[in-house]
């Protein structure tokens, strides 16, 4: 398990510089809705605490700030907090809110060992991330655990399609278009293949709510976004 995290964290340390752009690229822009979208499930109030795990370039957390910033609540009054294993990732995000002088902090960890103290967030949220954790109900297990009782977690991840004539279409993209474009434009010739496929041998949006129950989550709902590629799930820590 230790050496298959460790060539997970390698294949991003070596795509970190395009990711971002191939992000985009590639999803023709829909990671930014999809990111917005999950951002409308966060509840947090003055005072608020969240946690961004497996944070990458730090999207996600910019999208939860900028959204507070317009439409929730004083971006003063709240602190976002993100998490990666990956040093090169996490230097892109820190650039990104150097240059926007955004109150964003991250650090580097592991998501199946967060380094914080139980019940310090109101919130954690993972985005495309936790279907590159060796051990994904450890991991959100952790997640429950720095989150205060009452608080919530939120989980954008990447599905095959549930409408059939769309999914033909798709997954001709999905496993030849995207690596074949990915590799030219990363220069890397594993990661974009080893992407898709992981989709492809990740749970169904049901199977995934019952690893959320099992970890301990309550209240578990999902909602399938732009024709099921993309799901969106919520969970509530138990207590108050």
């Amino acid at each position: 398990m230790k050496k298959e995290a460790e060539t997970i964290q390698q294949m991003f340390a070596r795509i970190a510089w395009r990711y971002d752009f191939l992000n985009h690229f590639l999803s023709f822009s829909f990671d930014r809705y999809w990111r917005k979208k999950a951002v409308r499930e966060v509840r947090l109030s003055e005072g608020g605490l969240a946690l961004d795990v497996c944070c990458g370039t730090g999207d996600l957390a910019i999208a939860l700030h900028k959204t507070m910033r317009t439409e929730l609540v004083s971006p003063s009054r709240v602190q976002v907090v993100g998490v990666d294993f990956c040093y090169e990732m996490l230097h892109l995000a820190r650039e990104k809110v150097t240059k926007d002088r955004l109150p964003i902090q991250f650090l580097q960890g592991d998501a199946l060992q967060l380094p914080f103290p139980d019940s310090t967030f109101d919130t954690a949220m993972v985005a495309f991330g936790i279907r590159n954790v060796v051990d994904r109900k450890t991991s959100l297990i952790e997640m429950l655990r720095v989150i205060k009782p009452g608080g919530r977690l939120i989980v954008l991840e990447f599905y095959k399609p549930s409408l059939p004539l769309f999914s033909a279409f798709y997954l001709i993209y999905f496993r030849y278009v995207l690596p074949f474009l990915g590799r030219i434009l990363s220069r890397d010739t594993r990661a974009y293949s080893y992407l898709p496929a992981s989709v492809l041998e990740f749970y169904t949006p049901e199977e995934f709510r019952n690893l959320m129950i099992q970890a301990g989550c309550q209240d578990v709902q999902f909602k399938r976004l732009t024709g099921g590629i993309v799901a969106v799930h919520v969970g509530v820590k138990p207590g108050r």
